[in-house]
């Protein structure tokens, strides 16, 4: 109680809260910028700290991946540009309902669901960080080459109304994802001679070219229709029923993020793809999902929101980084001369309360900047689009580039976009394609790290609990729709013979 007690008239000073708020700001800026990350902010922001004492900078640090992870979905929403990768779920709903002149419903809605989700992340964080821990400490290759199938079994229901197309769309997804140099054997494969390809293909060239960059040509090809925007709604924010409808997605949501946040290295991405999966799995009605449901953008966003507390918890407890940005956390408390593991919480327990009000202010203070600014931010959506969409490319192409600084990363942008334009009009989504380049990496090095440590011997799987676990989620997973397909089409038959009868 003394150290949380300490932490709270640490609060008190006004320097601390404007840090926080500055934090707050520019983690929602970043986030909101094609290419960027709160990771890229974090790393450029990180020997900024060293001056300053170690609240200040890690609460800093903390407030800004909050903000960040939020921060993309604005972009997503307006443009169909995620500004971060944990917001590519969100674009899937998100920019049919700001073509239909409802940007501000989806805005606003990506800031509560937000808020919950990260809120949600911090209790977690904060009273069951060490049973949780533990559970992500059991997570080895093996248990990761599960989880990724279950990823990976979500394929043919992620988005799109054919499931063949979308298990087309996931393994071309895969394909890209064997690009690259195998660190196993040292083979290069498919790099065609550029040396830039030695490190396989990115993830963000890809999800900004299948995205921005496919709507671009969509909107160059549709200069000549004219365009009809419901001006009045745009500005419309959602109301009680709206979240009333929600709510069940944003708590599902939430227990999803938080377990997937827990595991080192997966981050918010993957919670956001099974968040929105799972949304959609879970609805009665799933025709407007990919046209503009917000359940689509309450799931995702509640979901990769969740994960950022979450992702806390390994860093704190272990030392083990929870994500990309908490890694760079993790490097700034070192910095500063903090070890962390169970010394930290006997050492410093006012610091670790600090955290934890640092970026519960965070959620609050981005939720009043993203729910109040909704109504300015989908304004956007009514300039011009001989206007708009021009000075999007020019962004997007420039966040491209900033990944590694390679030209290479731009061609594949503009790839990218041309193959998602040539997709989309025969009926391919590009949600699976994402999904299966997220997780082709993780389920082939996880699969080869298993089998080396097994000896090759596949029956050694069946002896790990949470392999066997995540095993039969999987056959479940693909079982259930065509279980589900059968009862439809009886209830079909019986109501087509009580019709004649």
């Amino acid at each position: 109680m003394d150290a949380f007690l300490t932490a709270l008239s640490a609060f008190s000073d006004p320097y601390l809260l404007m840090v926080i708020l500055i934090g707050t700001l520019g983690g929602v800026l970043v986030g909101a910028m094609p290419g960027l990350s709160s990771t890229m902010a974090t790393a450029l922001l990180l020997p900024f700290t060293l001056t300053m004492d170690p609240i200040p900078a890690i609460s800093l640090l903390s407030a800004l991946y909050c903000a960040g992870t939020f921060g993309g979905s604005i972009t997503a929403i307006l443009v169909n540009a995620p500004g971060a990768p944990p917001a590519a779920a969100t674009a899937f709903d998100g920019y049919p309902l700001a073509q239909r002149g409802e940007a501000g419903m989806a805005l606003g809605m990506a800031a509560v669901s937000s808020v919950i989700g990260g809120i949600f992340s911090i209790v977690v964080l904060i009273v069951a960080a060490p049973l949780l821990s533990r559970v992500a400490y059991n997570f080895g290759p093996p248990e990761y080459f599960a989880l990724s199938l279950f990823g990976l079994s979500m394929l043919a229901t992620i988005s799109g109304e054919s499931a063949l197309k979308n298990l087309i769309g996931g393994a071309f997804g895969v394909l890209l994802a064997t690009i690259g140099m195998d660190f196993t054997t040292g083979v290069e494969r498919f790099t065609f001679g550029f040396w830039e390809l030695t490190e396989g293909v990115h993830f963000i060239p890809v999800m900004i070219g299948l995205f921005a960059g496919c709507e671009f040509l969509t909107q160059v090809s549709k200069l000549k229709e004219g365009r009809i925007r419901a001006v009045f709604d745009a500005v419309k924010l959602p109301g009680w029923s709206d979240f009333k409808r929600c709510f069940g997605t944003i708590c599902r949501s939430c227990g999803i993020g938080a377990f997937i946040g827990l595991l080192p290295a997966e981050g918010g991405t993957v919670a956001a793809m099974i968040g929105y999966n799972e949304a959609k799995r879970w609805a009665k009605d799933k025709s407007q999902f990919g046209k503009g449901d917000l359940r689509g953008i309450a799931g995702p966003e509640a979901a990769n929101n969740a994960a950022t507390g979450a992702a806390m918890v390994p860093t704190l407890a272990l030392g083990i980084p929870g994500s990309a940005t908490t890694a760079i956390i993790l490097g700034a408390l070192l910095v500063h001369g903090l070890r962390p593991g169970p010394h930290l919480f006997i050492e410093t327990p006012s610091l670790l309360y600090a955290i934890f009000l640092s970026m519960l202010v965070a959620n609050f203070a981005f939720a009043a900047f993203g729910f109040a600014g909704a109504k300015l931010f989908a304004r956007v959506t009514l300039i011009p689009i001989e206007y708009l969409w021009p000075a999007v490319f020019v962004l997007a192409s420039v966040g491209a580039y900033s990944m590694d600084q390679s030209i290479m990363d731009v061609w594949i942008m503009v790839l990218a976009g041309l193959l998602g334009f040539v997709l989309k009009r025969y009926g391919f989504s590009a949600a699976p394609i994402i999904m299966g380049l997220i997780l082709g990496e993780l389920v082939e090095n996880s699969l080869k790290q298993a089998l080396i440590i097994f000896d090759h011997n596949w029956f050694h799987f069946l002896e790990r609990p949470i392999v066997v676990t995540f095993l039969v989620l999987t056959i479940a997973s693909m079982v259930w729709p065509l279980v589900t397909l059968f009862r439809t089409r009886r209830q079909e038959r019986k109501a087509a013979d009580a019709a004649q009868g």
